[in-house]
């Protein structure tokens, strides 16, 4: 028996799926971050970086080393992604992760000076990115836009 003769059917019709599809802001968030990042992995490709790489890196660029909790906690990810991600990044020399001498239990990651360079070479890549991003997809005020964006998370 076909899924469209089961009785079942009718408790969720395809017209449901069709207008989850057309109105789930969710979805369409997801797909648009999907395409966004691919369009900025392929502009940091020649550095050798993805667009989550270069967020990852550029989060270190700061005075003091970051804790690690805090960089988690920016790029919206948990500790253990962030992990996943640090380990080839540290494997490359571009940065190193140190414990925190305030409480041995956390750590802190230090951006090396192979990593300052890498984002030398990567920021002119993701500014024309972003720009021309930015001027493709947004219809009002960018800044409205991101403030918009950011009060989500």
């Amino acid at each position: 028996m076909s899924k469209a003769n089961d009785s079942s059917f009718a408790d969720l019709p395809f017209t449901s799926t069709l207008h989850v599809r057309d109105t789930c802001i969710c979805l369409h968030l997801q797909r648009a971050a999907r395409t966004v990042a691919r369009r900025f992995d392929d502009a940091l490709r020649p550095a050798g970086l993805t667009n989550g790489q270069f967020s990852l890196l550029m989060s270190l660029n700061r005075p003091e080393p970051p804790l690690m909790r805090d960089v988690a906690s920016l790029l919206a990810m948990d500790r253990t992604t962030l992990t996943a991600m640090l380990k080839p990044l540290a494997r490359r020399g571009l940065l190193a992760i140190t414990e925190d001498k305030a409480d041995r239990r956390g750590r802190r990651l230090h951006l090396l000076p192979e990593g300052r360079e890498l984002l030398i070479k990567a920021l002119p890549l993701w500014t024309e990115t972003e720009k021309l991003v930015e001027s493709e997809i947004i219809r009002s005020d960018p800044a409205i836009f991101r403030e918009t964006l950011r009060s989500i998370g």
